[in-house]
């Protein structure tokens, strides 16, 4: 049995596997008003995220994917971070997944100087706002983020954090 999770960059292989993560969580258990086909990005992660300058990853734990999280890089030192989920029974401290997912990013940014990360979230997800704001990241009002932020329709709460590379 591997008790350690794994983080891994993601490729197309791996793109119904995403979307069985996230769909049930934003659907079912937050009931966030987003379909599928309102997220096209989805069906193809190497184009929408490896090919901007980000990456896509996943947290493998005992050989399944259990968590996800994406970058899609804009302007020349920003980022937006984007689809940020892990499975609810592999969400807390114990294993540390979200923490490690976020590590890995952040990791990745200060690796290809990006210096700014942007995100959006919506109302009813106040675990992810109190570990967005645990972790170093401030509120920004809507009409503040960059003119070329990827906007999600969803998306009514955002975030930032500026890293000193």
């Amino acid at each position: 049995m591997d008790t350690t999770p794994v983080i891994s960059s993601l490729n197309n292989t791996y793109c119904q596997q995403i979307i069985d993560i996230i769909l049930p969580i934003q659907q079912i258990e937050f009931n966030v008003p987003i379909t599928l086909e309102a997220q096209p990005d989805l069906f193809d992660i190497e184009t929408n995220y490896h090919q901007t300058g980000g990456d896509f990853w996943g947290a493998i734990y005992n050989k399944q994917l259990v968590g996800t999280i994406a970058l899609i890089a804009f302007d020349n030192n920003s980022a937006a971070i984007r689809k940020m989920f892990v499975l609810k029974e592999y969400r807390g401290k114990e294993l540390g997944i979200a923490q490690l997912l976020l590590n890995n990013l952040i990791d990745y940014c200060k690796q290809n100087n990006i210096a700014h990360i942007y995100l959006g979230t919506v109302e009813m997800l106040k675990a992810a706002h109190r570990f967005y704001e645990k972790n170093g990241f401030t509120h920004l009002a809507k009409q503040d983020l960059p003119e070329s932020f990827p906007l999600m329709a969803a998306d009514t709460i955002f975030y930032e954090l500026h890293l000193n590379n």
